[in-house]
């Protein structure tokens, strides 16, 4: 089992490593240091090459060092090396976003110039279309350290995932921001356990749960069509509804001014087919367009 080194890492490691033990299949566990885990004081769009948090792992389990990995899916790269696949989806956390504060204040009521850290550049399109005046910082580190940068003073507010939180069961104070406003991340709240082909997929996939496995292709078929990496201010919401998918997806200019949003629902059987129609929508009404835009303007915001 290879995982990160950080505790929530380790936490969704060993979440799997519990699922997989009560079906008898032993395991031992391999922590791998990522580039993204070792560049810690830049932006992460500053840093090159895709999958900052997986590559290395993945690099291990083509050479065989490695047979199971765990990821908070919303890392995944959209395209993945030819050899592995994603043999499991574990049920999905929360995919929301909250705004941590010393005292639980909500995005509106925010003081005119206050200073909020994150280092997504989804969210910060978000919060400056939400809140022009607000000053968006660079907030880089694991859960813990977010969390004293914020109990340090260095900013107002900051915004975090709430599956983190509360799967290391912390209690900081937070509000929820609106799912319409603040659409999540494709994957956000969803843990992948990737295997190579073959023995060790079909062990793992013991554990995959449909209905969260459907949602995430859904929303990562959305995300390939766009180009969408940590550079392009893109969301993407799948919930599963009955039979059918409701899905919202955006893409956002980086100073939140301008964003184009699709909306739809396809069908739970034929999921795939349906999310690549309505990619195709996004794609048409300038998605990509707005997304390479972003990808030569990042240096400017």
């Amino acid at each position: 089992m290879g995982s990160r080194g950080s505790p929530l890492a380790l936490r969704q490691t060993k979440t799997v490593i519990s699922l997989l033990e009560a079906r008898r299949i032993e395991t031992s566990l391999a922590i791998v240091k990522t580039k993204g885990d070792q560049v810690q004081d830049v932006p992460l769009h500053m840093v090159s090459g895709r999958g900052l948090f997986v590559k290395e792992i993945d690099d291990r389990m083509l050479s065989g060092d490695i047979d199971v990995a765990v990821h908070s899916m919303k890392d995944l790269p959209s395209k993945r090396p030819g050899g592995l696949v994603i043999a499991a989806v574990l049920p999905r956390d929360s995919p929301f976003d909250v705004l941590v504060s010393g005292d639980g204040v909500a995005i509106d009521e925010l003081e005119e110039g206050a200073v909020v850290g994150t280092c997504s550049m989804r969210r910060s399109s978000q919060l400056r279309r939400a809140r022009p005046d607000l000053v968006i910082e660079s907030l880089r580190g694991n859960l813990e350290t977010r969390l004293r940068k914020l109990d340090e003073g260095r900013y107002r507010a900051i915004v975090l995932a709430e599956a983190g939180i509360e799967r290391m069961g912390y209690r900081p104070r937070y509000s929820v921001l609106d799912p319409e406003r603040f659409l999540p991340s494709a994957n956000q709240g969803a843990i992948a356990v990737v295997t190579t082909r073959g023995r060790a997929a079909e062990a793992v996939g013991e554990i995959d749960h449909l209905p969260t496995r459907r949602e995430a292709e859904v929303e990562r078929v959305i995300l390939e069509a766009i180009g969408g990496s940590c550079v392009v201010p893109m969301a993407a919401f799948a919930r599963l509804q009955g039979g059918e998918i409701l899905v919202e997806a955006e893409v956002l200019s980086l100073d939140g001014s301008r964003s184009i949003r699709v909306e739809g629902r396809v069908p739970a059987e034929d999921h795939i087919k349906g999310a690549v129609e309505l990619s195709r929508r996004l794609v048409d009404m300038g998605g990509r367009d707005l997304a390479e835009e972003a990808v030569r303007n990042v240096g400017k915001v």
